[in-house]
């Protein structure tokens, strides 16, 4: 499903950084809870549901926005990732 600009946006205004909190990190505005402690609880492999329940001032919406977020981010900030020499890791 792909999203119309107008939605990007929205979801997008729910991110915000002020240099006074949390150093400056993108976080869930009017939270404390930066985008990447969301990323990190789905990565864990908790599901929506679940990181609702453990970050109550979240909704699905916020939860949303960060994984949009993250995903204009890994494509447009370089981030050095490990080097392995294995030649399976060619392959694909």
């Amino acid at each position: 499903m792909k999203l119309s600009a107008r939605s990007h946006d929205a979801l997008l205004s729910r991110i915000n950084s002020n240099p006074e909190i949390l150093r400056g990190r993108p976080r869930i505005k009017g939270t404390r809870i930066a985008v990447h402690t969301v990323l990190e609880a789905l990565a864990a492999g908790l599901s929506v549901q679940e990181v609702l329940e453990e970050y109550p001032p979240l909704t699905a919406e916020d939860v949303q926005a960060a994984l949009l977020y993250g995903a204009r981010m890994s494509n447009y900030e370089w981030i050095q990732l490990n080097v392995y020499d294995d030649p399976e890791d060619l392959a694909g």
